[in-house]
């Protein structure tokens, strides 16, 4: 008979629901120092290496858990921080240009929360301005500020949306992503070919008509 612990950790694990738009994050998350949170990381990962049976006195192994640590804290989840948010200024459209504007095959790599596997991919924006406009890298940037976190690609797709709309003062945008998730085809299923892609939009997106054009460009 099974433990009700393990019936319950069982239960946990196959239960991959998004519970919030913003990312779950405790009150008191930025208390601690980077180099603080980079200390304890370090101590758990020893823990879980020993435990598999590494031994960390082997030269190749004993940096390890502090590679880990600060690859988490300074890198790959740096995206949890308000802080690391890059500063954003949007300009008057002074071109009056008033078409679709596209940013596509931008370069994605997130971490799935639920397994801390990669998901790799790419994100496609659009916006038709309503009298403000972005720098191109700048859309790049927030894309990889709300990548680097533990993520869902549903979340991350709709938090992308949310700060474009807000910084640009118009619903006018359209998100689209298209990743491969390692939590698929590294694990359980192997699946080696398959990938997701999620979409999130407003405004004059909501226009079927819009939508199909801007699908078919961003297929080119």
């Amino acid at each position: 008979m099974l433990h009700p612990e393990k019936i319950q950790a069982e239960i946990d694990g196959d239960n991959h629901v998004m519970t919030s738009i913003d990312t779950p994050m405790r009150a008191d998350a930025f208390e601690k120092s980077d180099d603080e949170k980079i200390k304890i990381i370090q101590d758990c990962f020893s823990v879980v290496m020993d435990t598999l049976g590494l031994d960390l006195s082997d030269d190749s192994l004993k940096g390890t858990p502090y590679r880990v640590a600060k690859m988490y804290v300074k890198e790959i989840f740096a995206g949890l921080n308000p802080e690391n948010r890059p500063k954003i200024s949007v300009f008057d459209n002074k071109y009056q240009y008033n078409k679709m504007l596209i940013e596509k095959n931008i370069t994605l790599t997130s971490f799935c929360e639920h397994h801390f596997l990669p998901i790799n991919g790419f994100a496609h924006v659009a916006y038709v301005s309503t009298g403000k406009v972005i720098g191109l890298s700048k859309i790049n940037r927030i894309v990889d500020f709300y990548a680097r976190r533990p993520q869902v690609q549903e979340r991350l797709t709709v938090q992308i949306y949310n700060d474009l709309r807000q910084e640009l003062e118009t619903d006018h945008v359209m998100v689209v992503i298209d990743a491969e998730h390692q939590c698929v085809s590294a694990r359980g299923i192997q699946d080696q070919t398959s990938s997701t892609v999620t979409m999130e939009y407003g405004g004059q997106f909501n226009q079927a008509s819009y939508r199909e054009e801007f699908l078919r460009l961003i297929e080119k």
